[in-house]
């Protein structure tokens, strides 16, 4: 078995998570050897495909999950505000690389695009309105419109209301700094800025395993997709960023910080038209209310998508189950992912989320007429023979001890470190990508905490709000905006 010798930093997976560590990685030790493997032959083919996620760019404008109403009927706007400030880092980091002639022109990867809340009903139009009161005086979220007139509506975005029911309460929200993002462009573009760099790409090329050496190294196990050979690498630090193939990495790593932790794969649908009529009359991603029992990842919304620089709309998600945990692996994800640790938060989370199984038990079986009813729910006008179904990534959810309740299912992201900061890895899904800078930056801290005060002063030239909060400075929050979207090339 060939070794390939001891190198600083080991990536595992092409996606946007590894793409953007080392790309950090890189500005701050330029002499570290930096060496990726993803097992298929193409980057970003899984949840950073452009097709596989929805390109929000979450900044919490839109998304309703983030702000739900409270049995007294109150509304917070806490959490839309932290995923924005994160959002904001990403914005800091991307200009920084523009700017620098890291990345390309932005256009490539990034683009303005209105985000839009839709909702109908008396109660849903109430809370709309509690909703934005709560967010109009936030500085991240400035300029933020609302109506609940349908011809101020349908100003906006015409397909909202073209051939509405007369009469049908219905509100909005509106603000235009929003974007788009193709994550997968900007993961292919951040690998090529390694690249030349001089990090090295591994191709077709999978991590079979992992053991922790005396020395206090990482001996990987890799085996070459093409001809089936072996070889083995040591690192001194290894990121795991292999989406839903993390949760089986760092079992196998034996590293007790992982204990506890399953995965709950959830797959999903989207409708796509390339229609230019339709197109063109819909420059917005518009969410709106998730329905009883849904996971937020599955909210519904109508969004604008730009890639490879061709615009159409998409609509979704729906949501469905399969025990796979990434789109190209095998139907023996889940099982094989069960152990003595985590089988008792896992069986919990089963009994205490009936709504959920019920819900995706429905989506599972729903038929392409019901998904159409969906979509009229948002394009009252809508034509079945426009669009066409897609099947987007798998997102695989964490599950984890609760004292509580035994076990608790987690939609956000979780980062596993070991206690010596040698390995690291990322589970779970939503806000994901949107939040990939954030989440590096905040795994520097954490796995090299001999070295972040040396490394600070350049993490604040390429993030200039690093360790600051933007929201307690209306005047900091608008020129950030500011500088970064004359860099991106974006609405303010």
């Amino acid at each position: 078995m060939n070794s390939q010798g001891t190198v600083d930093v080991v990536l595992i997976g092409g996606g946007i998570m590894s793409a953007t560590l080392g790309t950090l990685l890189k500005e701050l030790q330029p002499d570290w050897r930096i060496e990726v493997y993803e097992r298929l032959g193409e980057l970003a083919q899984e949840s950073s495909n452009p097709w596989n996620n929805a390109g929000t760019g979450h900044a919490g404008l839109c998304e309703l999950n983030y702000m739900p109403q409270a049995a007294d009927g109150s509304v917070t706007a806490d959490k839309a505000v932290v995923i924005n400030e994160q959002f904001q880092i990403s914005r800091q980091l991307w200009a920084h690389l523009v700017s620098i002639g890291a990345l390309p022109e932005p256009g490539k990867f990034i683009n303005s695009t209105p985000h839009m809340t839709f909702v109908h009903g008396k109660a849903n139009v109430e809370y709309l309105r509690k909703r934005h009161a709560v967010l109009a005086p936030e500085p991240l979220f400035a300029g933020m419109e609302f109506s609940d007139d349908a011809a101020t509506i349908g100003t906006w975005t015409p397909l909202l209301t073209r051939k509405r029911p007369a009469g049908q309460k219905i509100a909005a929200t509106r603000i235009t700094s929003g974007t788009d993002v193709d994550f997968g462009a900007l993961t292919r573009l951040l690998f090529e800025n390694l690249e030349q760099q001089g990090a090295t790409m591994h191709m077709n090329e999978q991590v079979v395993g992992l053991k922790h050496k005396a020395d206090g190294t990482w001996n990987l196990k890799l085996l070459r997709q093409v001809g089936q050979t072996r070889s083995t690498v040591n690192a001194r630090f290894v990121f795991v960023g292999a989406g839903g193939g993390a949760l089986a990495l760092l079992q196998q790593s034996g590293i007790p910080e992982i204990k506890g932790f399953g995965g709950f794969p959830i797959s999903g649908q989207f409708l796509r038209t390339t229609n230019p009529k339709l197109v063109a009359q819909h420059q917005a991603k518009v969410y709106g209310k998730a329905a009883k029992g849904a996971p937020p990842m599955s909210v519904p919304h109508l969004d604008t998508r730009v890639v490879d620089g061709e615009m159409s709309l998409l609509f979704g998600p729906y949501a469905g189950f399969s025990p796979k945990f990434l789109k190209t692996s095998t139907w023996f994800d889940l099982p094989f992912s069960i152990r003595t640790h985590n089988l008792g938060p896992m069986l919990a989370v089963a009994k205490n989320n009936f709504d959920l199984m019920k819900y995706l038990i429905g989506e599972v079986f729903a038929s392409r007429s019901a998904k159409i009813k969906a979509l009229r729910e948002f394009i009252p006008a809508a034509d079945s023979k426009d669009w066409e179904l897609i099947t987007a990534g798998q997102r695989v959810q964490v599950m984890k001890k609760d004292p509580k309740l035994g076990g608790v299912l987690q939609f956000g992201t979780e980062v596993i470190t070991s206690s010596d900061g040698s390995i690291a890895g990322l589970l779970g899904a939503s806000p994901g990508a949107s939040t990939a800078a954030p989440i590096m930056v905040d795994l520097l801290a954490r796995c090299f905490p001999d070295r972040i005060e040396g490394w600070k002063p350049r993490i604040r030239q390429m993030i200039p709000s690093y360790g600051t909060r933007l929201s307690d400075d209306p005047a900091a929050a608008a020129a950030s905006l500011a500088a970064t979207a004359e860099v991106l090339n974006l609405t303010n």
